[in-house]
């Protein structure tokens, strides 16, 4: 299988070959940039969905999801949806009470805190892999990006809808 950068087969001089390779393997490198670029503007670009929904608490608005994918079609995501007041200052370690309504509406476009929990210590690779499986060393790899957002008010729901 020939490399994308490979020089061409037939000979000609020295100085136009070289040239020729590194101009060809630039402008494939520019053409590969460009197209990241774009792809991840365009995983990046979120798209709200047209509906709001009315709740209890209020109105709120989700994002649409396109799973890429031309068998299935976009999900409709709504992240961060308070279920119940937040159990800080007098509700604490008391039975969680209604959300507190809001008025317009609520994007629901990005997740909510984590509940506080104890996070192994991952930042040494051999020191973890002593102390647990690769497995759940790889999975919490995964999981921590998503566990750094912690507080005690994290009573929030993310509902996926299959849009149509």
């Amino acid at each position: 299988m020939p490399l994308l950068c490979q020089p061409a087969a037939r000979k000609r001089p020295l100085a136009t070959r070289s040239l020729s390779r590194s101009s060809t393997c630039l402008a494939l490198i520019i053409v590969l940039a460009l197209i990241g670029r774009e792809a991840s503007r365009a995983a990046t670009q979120i798209r709200y969905a047209s509906r709001i929904v009315e709740t209890k608490t209020g109105q709120i608005r989700g994002i649409l999801q396109d799973l890429n994918s031309r068998h299935l079609d976009p999900v409709e995501v709504f992240r961060g949806i308070p279920y119940a007041a937040p159990p800080v200052g007098d509700l604490r370690f008391r039975p969680p009470i209604s959300p507190i309504p809001w008025d317009g509406i609520k994007l629901a476009d990005s997740f909510g805190a984590v509940c506080p929990q104890h996070f192994p210590d991952i930042s040494n690779d051999t020191a973890a892999l002593l102390q647990m499986p690769l497995g759940r060393y790889q999975q919490l790899k995964r999981l921590y990006m998503f566990l750094t957002n912690q507080s005690e008010d994290c009573l929030y729901l993310n509902l996926y809808i299959p849009g149509s």
